[in-house]
């Protein structure tokens, strides 16, 4: 995604590093995938509405957690999660 800027914070990198072995540097890839997914995440959407995008970064699917701050995309997480996975390579091509 040309042009978009990128945020996140550190400590949660952190965590998200130690738990799912994804930094959030190599997250912002999967939004440049032409395939790329965007859900809404109803389940922990709280004081603002927060997204998926999933997207390949290689021969793997990952999955971002995010929320939309002005022009900014804030990313709150990511793993190698299989459910969205199945529905990534489910999408027709």
């Amino acid at each position: 995604m040309c042009g978009v800027d990128f945020e996140w914070d550190a400590q949660k990198e952190a965590e998200n590093l130690a738990k799912h072995r994804v930094g959030f540097e190599l997250a912002q890839a999967a939004f440049s995938d032409p395939r790329r997914i965007l859900l809404v995440d109803d389940t922990h959407s709280q004081s603002e509405p927060r997204y998926f995008c999933v997207g390949s970064i290689g021969e793997r699917i990952l999955t971002v957690r995010f929320t939309l701050r002005g022009g900014t995309v804030r990313i709150i997480g990511a793993g190698y999660w299989r459910k969205f996975k199945k529905l990534y390579e489910d999408q027709e091509t």
